[in-house]
Formats: structure tokens, sequence, C-alpha cells
């Protein structure tokens, strides 16, 4: 394990854990009072972290989380937020209801993308999971090769590609999910991008920088998937958080303790396999947030909603619980 730094929402702000020289680690609770929804660290300095809130716009952090100011669309519920890889200052944010921002500045000054509001039907658009069903931007993923390149994943209603760094939109694209609950590129390769989703199958991936999409489905056990992952290294390893749509006034997978789900792993054309090796069998708390090292391969780290972080050094063959908690993980940064 090679983390010194994990940040996570708890639906109460976030927990800050940092791994101390004696190898322990000090866990502090920052952002009280606000209901912090997605977390992105910008790629070129890893210092600077972004927070989006639920109707509090963006928070930032230039020393690793430690202390926040705001940065802009105050008022706006800021569902998924993405620094580029690519362009010092450049990042994108997109809100419920379904719009899309961008920061030239480092969030000191914000614009909206109008041409997202032109994508082909989106008036379609509708999500049971917050009252009253409006959707919302809730992945965005940025080229890691490409910086014309952004994918959207909308929960519910489409995902969606842009070539010329989000001005003008496709319509859904071919056999990605609808319901989409996490969208990723790989860290380096940006020919594949990776889906997570309700309903189907609840995996989808790409192998033409999201153009195309498929479902693998052989040995997949479920069919409602949440977080999705890759390999630092290999983009065909590639693993998903799990579980049935068992609907009990809810999917199965948010009730926790009797969430009943799995963390999955994909190699290659290879079929599923459920991962074990000293993970909990099944999950009684959902897996909200699956990280792996951009560096490393074989490394993985699990975020479950009661709080427990879980590692693996050998691409999820064996688990070792860390000795934090954070009371509840929904979106985590591991850095």
């Amino acid at each position: 394990m090679n983390a010194n730094l994990i940040i996570a929402t708890t639906g109460n702000g976030i927990a800050r854990a940092e791994r101390q020289g004696d190898g322990s680690w000090l866990v502090s609770h920052l952002l009280g009072g606000q209901d912090v929804r997605c977390l992105a660290a910008d790629p070129l300095n890893r210092e600077v972290i972004y927070a989006g809130t639920q109707g509090a716009g963006v928070q930032k952090s230039l020393d690793g989380g430690v202390t926040w100011a705001t940065a802009g669309l105050d008022k706006q519920i800021v569902k998924s937020i993405a620094p580029s890889p690519h362009t010092p200052g450049l990042i994108y944010a997109g809100t419920k209801p379904p719009y899309l921002f961008v920061s030239t500045d480092d969030g000191a000054n914000w614009r909206e993308m109008e041409g997202f509001r032109k994508i082909r039907f989106r008036r379609l658009w509708f999500s049971p999971a917050e009252s009253p069903g409006t959707a919302y931007v809730q992945g965005l993923a940025l080229s890691p090769s490409d910086p014309n390149v952004i994918l959207a994943g909308i929960e519910f209603g489409a995902v969606v590609r842009s070539e010329n760094g989000g001005e003008t939109w496709s319509g859904h694209r071919k056999g990605a999910l609808r319901d989409c609950h996490s969208l990723i590129f790989h860290h380096h390769d940006g020919d594949w991008a990776y889906e997570g989703g309700g309903a189907n199958v609840g995996v989808a991936c790409s192998r033409d920088g999201g153009k195309r999409w498929r479902q693998p489905s052989e040995g997949f056990g479920h069919r409602y998937g949440w977080a999705v992952a890759a390999d630092g290294l290999d983009p065909t390893v590639w693993y998903v958080s799990a579980g049935n749509f068992a609907w009990k006034g809810v999917p199965q997978v948010h009730i926790d303790g009797k969430a009943n789900a799995w963390i999955w792993r994909k190699r290659g054309d290879a079929p599923w396999e459920r991962l074990a090796g000293g993970l909990p069998q099944p999950l009684d708390y959902m897996a909200y947030s699956l990280q792996t090292d951009p560096d490393e391969g074989g490394y993985l780290y699990v975020g479950l909603s009661n709080g427990q972080v879980w590692f693996s050094g050998d691409y999820g063959d064996n688990w070792q619980q860390l000795p934090i908690e954070l009371g509840r993980v929904g979106q985590m940064l591991v850095l």
C-alpha cells in the first residue's frame, strides 16, 4: 500500500485520513454541515482538490484538503467535477438540473456550455433517485489522450460525447447505460472508457474513446452496477461494485447492512470474476468508491458506506482492511 492520504464524502462534509510517519492514520472531519457529492484532484497538482456540493457550489482546497474556500457556482447543485489533465486551470462541472459549466481560471469564473442544452432527446431525461425527478450530470470523464474529448453520463438519460471541449455534443452513445452511476477513462489510455450503471447488465465499456460501447456480461452475476475502476497500468483489467436490482423501496444495494453486493474483476475478454480473498462476502455495505493507483499495477482501494476502506495490492486476490474509520464513504480520493 502506498496511499498517504484518503479523502471521502460522508453526507455531512468530508473525512480526511492522513498516514503519519509511524504508519498510524489521523482522521479529521471538514466542511461540516455541507452535503458534498463529488471530489476531484487536479491531475496536474494533486494538492489541489475540488468538491461539488448539494446547493453550495464548488469548494476548493490548495493544501490537500486541510483548508477549503468557495470556488464559484454559488447555490448550484454540483454532482460531478473534472479538472483537465492537459490544461492548467481548466475545470468542468456538471449540475442538477443537467447543465455543464467550465472554468479556465481554477474556478474563479465559470460559464455555462450552452451546447449541452441542445443534446437530442434531453427532454426525456428523468431521474427517480431524487425528488422531484430532475436528471443530473452524474459522471464527467476527460480523455487522458485527447484534450478535446469529454464524456458525460446522465442519471437517468444518456452517455454523451464531445469532440471539441464541450462546445457541442452527440446524442446517447449506443451500448452505453442510460442510468449512469460512474463514468471514467483509463488513467493513461484514452481508448478505454468504463461505466457502471443500473438496469440491463450494469456495466459497459468502450475501446475507442467512448464512441462505441458494449456490455460484457459473461460470468457477471448482477445487473445493478455502481463504481468502476481500471488498473493503473493495464486498461484491460477493470473492476465494478454491483448488486441485485431487488426493490425494497430503493434498490437493495443502498440499504446499509443489507446491501448484498460484491466486487467484480474483468481481465481482457475473460469472464467476470467475483473477488473474495478476505473481503466481506457479500458486502453488507455498498462499495460506492473504487480507486486505483495511476502509477502502480494491481493496487485497488474500496470505500464502503459504513466508513471502512479496504486495500488489495494484487488485483483483488487478497485484501486487508485499513485501520481507519471514516463514518461513511460516498466518493473517495486516494492520494
